[in-house]
């Protein structure tokens, strides 16, 4: 296939080959990865403008859900490549809150025929050093703007961003699909949790389903009661259809209804109302979740059907106390988890068929365990291990009780099963962020940072509106990796995001430490002792589940020149 690219391009003093993946200048030859090499055409397509971060994801990304950090990872190895000073740029400059721009002068090489390759052996070796023609440079500025989109485009083709019959491009295989929180419209504001569980239960149904992309509920709740046009959500997320609901609630008596609205043009495609009892709550999830698979002819397989029809359970009384727990834990305090754990316990009581209760008050216990917030720890676990085996044997069509399984693991440093456990939650929900995160930590303590980098990236493409422990899973991995500028910067963000988090300060102190930044270092220990007197070297060498010597070593290393008491 032939297409007409520039031959060149010239960004001041170096010299760019887009279709060989290449930047020269002098006798140096340095190879681009293909999303920082179209970055970089893009920029000098549009030399001096300020380019959103927006802009770089459609244009580039295609619009595909991606980190944060994607495109400020780009930049950076730009940057790297072209030896660059962000504080003093040469070439590209952060505008504050804007974007990026090409401050460089920049010529178009004479254009020439470029064929794609239809092997692989066809490319040049990203180390091998390419004698270039001397080029008739044209001016960039000068140029016909139609003739250079054209160029652009056909620039972009040949690294591989627009889809041809020579390049193998990643597909959308499914609808992406957001739930914002269904909002309580009843006198009471205590039912807001009737809601919450619904809209819950319809973001796990979905979950399970490999036709649709449905993002997590952190995500989920940063849309709470926001007013937000469609097209705005579409644009944050790259969402195809939002799912909008109403419930009331007197007595006995329930109403709901739901509208599933296309981002595209904001108009609803499909709505329904449902008028029933309290004790119907249970197939509520299972109506919605049936509807949408109808009007967006969604493909199931049996599994998927069965799972859709099963119940955690089928006692009202049990399920409220099971949600008022759910509730209650999300602040993570000592008093909360108390309370939370005495509602599961009465779940358990009142429907001992009831997995997922088993299965939350397992985590609770673990936690408990990992905070030190018990006077026997080793009980604790163990009663952690058993209530979370048999969550699973009581429901293994819910990604929740895996992941539960998988954290009990986790903290007992039985790494192996815990990963296991935590693979089993997203065959169960493909869609299921948090299984996806926690993968990415036991990998982290097996020693294997780069496929936890992968994992967590996929986990906040699922959650772009992510937790804590996301960026602290990240800045794990590249502390343990050696990059420790990307370590602070995650987990700076992960206590920017909550300040109490243990873990977060622990590996941040470390990171500080062994990054020379002692001050910054002593300061987060001290403010460690302040949140958990019980965080010790000793401590956390009892308690952190890291697979290999060397690496619980240097932590604890670095923890000591950081001050963390004995």
């Amino acid at each position: 296939m032939k297409n007409t690219v520039p031959e060149r391009i010239v960004i001041d003093d170096w010299l760019v080959s887009p279709p060989e993946g290449l930047i020269f200048r002098d006798e140096e030859t340095v190879h681009l990865e293909p999303k920082a090499m179209a970055v970089l055409v893009y920029l000098a397509s549009r030399a001096g403008d300020v380019i959103t971060r927006e802009e770089l994801e459609k244009v580039v990304w295609h619009g595909a859900i991606i980190g944060y950090d994607a495109v400020t990872s780009t930049i950076i190895k730009l940057r790297k490549a072209l030896q660059d000073n962000a504080r003093n740029p040469r070439y590209i400059a952060t505008i504050p809150k804007r974007g990026y721009q090409l401050i460089a002068q920049v010529n178009l090489a004479a254009e020439m025929d470029f064929t794609v390759s239809q092997s692989a052996s066809d490319q040049p070796s990203p180390n091998k050093s390419v004698n270039l023609p001397t080029p008739k440079w044209l001016s960039w500025r000068k140029s016909s703007p139609v003739i250079l989109l054209a160029l652009l485009a056909v620039s972009i083709i040949s690294i591989g961003l627009i889809k041809t019959e020579q390049h193998d491009i990643v597909q959308r295989s499914s609808v992406r699909l957001i739930v914002i929180p269904f909002n309580n419209i009843s006198d009471s504001a205590e039912q807001s949790y009737v809601a919450d569980a619904i809209t819950t239960d319809i973001i796990t149904d979905l979950s399970t389903l490999n036709g649709v992309q449905v993002f997590g509920h952190h995500t989920s709740n940063n849309f709470r009661n926001a007013d937000i046009s469609p097209d705005d959500i579409r644009k944050k997320l790259n969402a195809d259809y939002i799912l909008k609901g109403t419930v009331w609630h007197s007595g006995d008596n329930i109403r709901i209804n739901v509208q599933l609205i296309n981002s595209d043009d904001g108009y609803n495609i499909w709505a329904d109302r449902y008028d029933l009892t309290r004790n119907d709550l249970f197939s509520v999830h299972q109506l919605v979740a049936t509807g949408i698979i109808s009007v967006l002819d969604i493909k199931t397989t049996k599994k998927e059907q069965y799972r859709l029809a099963q119940h955690s359970t089928n006692n009202l009384i049990a399920y409220d106390y099971f949600q008022k727990g759910q509730q209650i834990s999300k602040s993570s305090t000592r008093e909360s988890l108390e309370l939370a754990s005495e509602l599961y316990r009465n779940a358990i009581e009142t429907d001992p068929g009831y997995g997922r209760a088993y299965g939350a008050l397992a985590y609770i216990l673990a936690t408990r365990y990992r905070r030190g917030w018990t006077d026997n720890p080793q009980e604790s676990i163990d009663r952690a291990l058993s209530m979370a085996k048999q969550g699973v044997e009581l429901d293994n069509n819910t990604p929740h009780t895996f992941w539960s399984l998988g954290y009990v693991y986790f903290m007992r440093k039985e790494l192996n099963d815990a990963k296991r456990a935590a693979e089993e939650s997203i065959k169960v929900a493909p869609s299921y962020a948090d299984g996806y995160a926690l993968l990415a930590l036991i990998n982290n303590h097996q020693g294997n940072f780069n496929y936890a980098i992968e994992l967590i990236k996929k986990a906040k493409s699922l959650n772009p509106y992510y937790t804590w422990d996301y960026s602290f899973n990240l800045g794990m991995a590249y502390y343990f990796s050696g990059d420790l500028d990307q370590a602070i910067k995650a987990l700076e963000e992960a206590q920017e995001r909550n300040e109490s988090a243990i873990p977060v300060k622990l590996f941040l102190a470390a990171s500080y430490a062994r990054n020379s930044q002692l001050e910054q270092a002593e300061w987060t220990v001290s403010e460690l002792e302040i949140l958990s007197p019980s965080a010790t070297l000793s401590h956390t060498e009892t308690t952190i589940p890291i697979a290999k010597p060397e690496h619980k070593f240097r932590l604890l290393k670095d923890l000591r020149k950081a001050g963390l008491p004995e």
